[in-house]
């Protein structure tokens, strides 16, 4: 039985070029007249004509598709609403550019060398990459394969601010703690805890140095005793959060205030609390990070560090997109996006 499909012959047939102007025009090439592309489009829609991708790739060098990993197992990502507001922005922009994502996560340790190897055998245009930890092998792979990269997230890996080529997208995690703390000190509140991500991620040892810097003006200004600082280590989960708060508690009871790096955290932070009898805000204010919908859902609505998440996973798959050279603009460079304060009733 015959191929039903169409050909490019047949396209060129019946758009009257030759079948070489249509390989252009379906390659995205330059150099054709924009009636004879008109001409040509018209024909692939009157015939149905789907080009062969894997002959489209020999020409042009490109799969079409960008790979997404995030450092995370698949519970981390597929719980955590951080994940799902950042794929979609990325979704959105790579979509809107004819580009396919490809997820791909890290549960365990041995998934590295299938990565590496999936990296480097031409299978993707570029990478987005995030939720890295600072000994990741995740950005050496990406260099090694000589694969254009964005992170999510400043990089943290030795020697990373001196690559001049490194693109990133981040918000301003040290100032968005920095408001965060500011705000329970201007509230009142004197004893300030914090709960921390894991401190190998730059999100949460920035969030971490916001918090001292805040306590340091204070204690400069005479209001805080030197020896304020009140830290728990989490892992941007709500149980995580859950334990935090409750080692915080055991260590001081008279805390009125908690600092929890992102919504997660934070809601668990609230579970321990109301477990504990504590009444929020009037015994102890939660302040979270992230402005996930949940921090709407909570009881008592959350105050928390509001970043655009979607809107950063729009900004790395388009600094991605640009640095392929199929987005025109200036060339690509890192950007980091302000946080803002968004005060609700648990302060």
């Amino acid at each position: 039985m015959s191929d039903p499909r169409p050909t490019l012959e047949a396209v060129a047939a019946h758009a009257g070029v030759s079948r070489a102007t249509v390989s252009r025009v379906v390659n995205g090439a330059s150099g054709v007249r924009e009636s004879v592309r008109e001409k040509v489009q018209r024909a692939v829609a009157d015939l149905g004509y789907v080009p062969n991708s894997a002959a489209r790739s020999l020409v042009t060098r490109r799969t079409g598709a960008v790979a997404v990993i995030i450092a995370e197992p698949e519970r981390r990502v597929f719980t955590d609403p951080f994940f799902a507001q950042q794929l979609r922005g990325i979704s959105r922009e790579l979509s809107d550019h004819d580009t396919q994502l490809l997820l791909v996560l890290v549960e365990q340790a041995r998934d590295y060398d299938r990565i590496g190897r999936y990296l480097a055998g031409g299978h993707v245009d570029g990478a987005l990459m995030f939720s890295l930890h600072r000994a990741d092998p995740l950005p050496a792979m990406a260099a090694a394969s000589d694969l254009p990269t964005v992170f999510g997230g400043r990089p943290g890996w030795p020697g990373a601010e001196d690559d001049p080529e490194l693109l990133f997208v981040d918000t301003d995690n040290r100032d968005g703690a920095r408001q965060a703390v500011g705000h329970l000190l201007e509230s009142g509140r004197r004893r300030i805890a914090v709960i921390t991500g894991p401190l190998d991620q730059t999100s949460a040892s920035d969030r971490l140095e916001g918090y001292r810097d805040a306590l340091a003006s204070a204690v400069a200004a005479g209001t805080l005793p030197a020896d304020a600082e009140l830290i728990a280590q989490g892992d941007f989960t709500a149980e995580g959060g859950e334990r935090a708060m409750a080692e915080l508690l055991d260590a001081r009871p008279d805390l009125d205030a908690v600092f929890a790096g992102s919504d997660l955290m934070a809601n668990g932070a609230l579970r321990t609390l109301r477990a504990r009898g504590r009444r929020v805000p009037e015994d102890v204010a939660v302040v979270g990070y992230d402005d996930m919908e949940q921090a709407h859902w909570s009881e008592p609505p959350l105050t928390t560090v509001h970043q655009e998440v979607e809107d950063m996973g729009r900004l790395m798959a388009r600094l991605l997109l640009r640095r392929l050279g199929l987005v025109p603009g200036e060339p690509p460079a890192p950007v980091v996006t302000p946080a803002r304060l968004v005060v609700r009733g648990s302060s």
